[in-house]
């Protein structure tokens, strides 16, 4: 299970510093604003969580290889990614999303809290480093607009579902994978068919 962690939080950090360069890039920011919203991104909800949880010193500070992987992509990112394709940048954030959701809540229920908390957690880690990245870019956090797609609502659907097949004694990774995607392909669904929550 560890060494599933492990990879999990290496490809989610990927995913979300790809994210973060190409939002920095499309918001005309230069290559340290890149790096620095990158960073934000990927590792901003872990950080709160493991802040919230006691679990110090944080994910990121504990493996220092993180931060080199974050900076490297950030900077190929910025560079050689000629095209920023709207595809590419929702793909990427949506496998951040589903990946981060899935890891928030797993470290959770390492610590023996409720499942209500991992859910929460979860959710925290997938959505707060996109709520950081954008409060830097100077806007609204997505994730809070009334016009925006289903975001925190696919990482609460596919943690719970996570949760819930956990609590069944489900196997570890299935139970993973499946959290994960469900969180990915939801988001992807959301962004292609417009859905949003109900306006008041």
């Amino acid at each position: 299970m560890d060494q599933l962690l492990f990879i999990l939080t290496y490809v989610a950090v990927i995913a979300s510093s790809i994210s973060g360069a190409l939002e920095a890039r499309k918001n005309q920011m230069d290559i340290v604003g890149a790096t620095t919203i990158a960073f934000v991104n990927a590792f901003g909800g872990g950080t709160i969580r493991d802040l919230l949880l006691g679990r110090t010193p944080v994910f990121w500070v504990v493996d220092p290889i993180l931060t080199i992987t974050t900076f490297i992509v950030a900077i190929i990112s910025f560079y050689r990614l000629d095209r920023i394709s709207s595809i590419l940048l929702i793909t990427a954030d949506a496998i951040g999303l589903g990946i981060f959701s899935i890891l928030g809540a797993t470290y959770t229920l390492q610590l023996e809290l409720s499942p209500i908390v991992a859910i929460l957690m979860g959710v925290v880690t997938g959505i707060f480093g996109g709520v950081l990245r954008d409060v830097m870019s100077n806007r609204i956090p997505s994730v809070f607009r009334q016009s925006t797609e289903l975001y925190a609502t696919c990482s609460f659907a596919g943690t719970s579902l996570f949760i819930l097949l956990t609590v069944f004694n489900f196997n570890a990774f299935l139970a993973s994978m499946i959290g994960a995607l469900t969180v990915f392909l939801l988001r992807l669904f959301a962004v292609k068919f417009k859905v949003t929550l109900p306006s008041p």
